[in-house]
């Protein structure tokens, strides 16, 4: 077994106490991580030193402004596996599957000429997703079939909170796009990409990966995954809010129709008609977020530093002290794997008797900040036939005493409200 990272001190809100002084433990990784210096400090600096318009201004401080955001790209698309061009940048994964989503609409509804007919629905067309899915990458879903007579159809999550594998029969010849997590916000499981990207490109589908937990967690490679588009944000990468990113396969982004329209996005305009840039620059309408993609840039390079791998390495074992400490607890109960295999350090779990809300105020008040409620995956709850859960997530900077504070405040939520006995 490798050592654990020792890196917290890189981050600083880590460093205060909450609760009248206690430690702070941060086990919301899954939410939102925590930024180191590095990221800090290159957002500033662009803000004190570079900030400009992008793609506009002739002088001095608009072409470094654009250099750096360009720049940006360049490193995204090296550290997800892609092409420079097949990287757009969006506010954040939500944004980026709306993306895709509206592109079939508006393609549908006969925008983008005749180059667009590979996304336009037929009635009795079918869209299939994943009993595992976060909102972000269902509720689009839905509302594009609601508006233009798709079929919804999903895989089923297994008992242990796994996609079920046997069930990939789901994806048919009628089916268009099949739209998967690549790692569950809640149960943590690891989807096996390959044989559902098989089943898809058999059938003619195409595929739309929500990579937001495993992009921040694993090494991942769009390109040998053989996706087609898949989206992610950049405040679970260590980077900023406010800036996220969808990779599209660029015979399928030159296809697209735009989603949001106006300026920045425009080759000619004229009273009657307007025809837009090439893609990616097509689909970033307006003023862009640039000070957040040099501190994305930024939050890369301190990823890649350190070596997805090792993190990877890093957080299985944090899973693996995480499963362990849990199941010494009574009256808890994991939602998800309770194994290490293909898992995520993103435990959720409900304490019987005690509602998630009561388990997270008592672990507050102990200075452990977890998350609490549905996580936004309403039916993947359903699905363990609950409403709601706690949960802890690790990240780069979670180190084992912070995994020992956690387990010793889950007996104290269990003494609190006499759980058993």
């Amino acid at each position: 077994m490798s050592e654990l990272l020792d890196v917290s001190g890189d981050f600083p809100l880590l460093g205060r106490t909450v609760r009248e002084g206690k430690r702070l433990v941060y086990l919301d990784t899954g939410a939102t991580a925590q930024k180191p210096t590095a990221v800090l400090d290159a957002e500033r600096g662009f803000n004190e030193r570079h900030n400009a318009a992008v793609h506009r201004g002739a002088h001095q401080v608009a072409e470094e402004a654009t250099e750096a955001y360009e720049s940006a790209r360049a490193a995204l698309a090296q550290f997800v596996g892609a092409d420079f061009g097949e990287i757009v940048w969006t506010k954040n994964a939500t944004e980026a599957l709306n993306l895709v989503a509206y592109a079939f609409l508006n393609a549908t509804l006969g925008l983008g000429g005749a180059e667009a007919n590979g996304f336009r629905l037929r009635e009795g067309d079918e869209i299939v997703v994943t009993e595992l899915e976060h909102h972000a990458n269902l509720v689009p879903w839905q509302q594009l079939a609601a508006k233009t007579g798709a079929v919804l159809r999903w895989i089923p999550a297994t008992a242990d909170g796994r996609l079920d594998t046997e069930q990939l029969d789901v994806i048919g010849e009628k089916t268009r796009i099949v739209a998967f997590t690549h790692a569950s916000n809640v149960t943590g499981a690891i989807t096996d990409v390959a044989p559902i990207v098989e089943r898809a490109k058999r059938n003619g589908a195409m595929t739309v990966l929500d990579a937001c937990q495993s992009a921040a967690h694993l090494p991942v490679d769009f390109h040998a995954l053989g996706l087609d588009f898949a989206a992610f944000s950049g405040h679970k990468m260590l980077g900023p809010t406010g800036v996220g990113a969808l990779y599209g396969r660029a015979a399928l982004l030159e296809q697209m129709p735009p989603f949001i329209t106006g300026g920045s996005m425009v080759e000619i305009v004229t009273m009657e008609e307007t025809t837009f840039l090439p893609p990616p620059q097509r689909f970033e309408a307006g003023t862009q977020m640039v000070a957040q993609t040099v501190g994305l840039h930024a939050a890369l390079d301190y990823l890649s530093d350190i070596g997805m791998e090792r993190l990877a390495a890093h957080e299985d074992q944090l899973t693996a002290l995480l499963l362990e400490g849990i199941a010494s607890v009574p009256q808890v109960r994991v939602l998800g794997p309770t194994d290490t295999r293909d898992r995520l350090a993103v435990v959720a779990f409900e304490v019987d008797g005690v509602h998630p809300h009561d388990v997270g105020q008592v672990l507050d008040d102990q200075g452990l900040a977890v998350r609490v409620g549905h996580h936004c995956a309403q039916p993947t709850h359903r699905s363990f036939g609950v409403h709601a859960s706690t949960r802890a997530s690790a990240g780069v900077y979670t180190g084992a005493a912070d995994v020992e504070a956690f387990i010793a405040g889950l007996h104290r939520v269990i003494d609190f409200f006499g759980v058993g006995a």
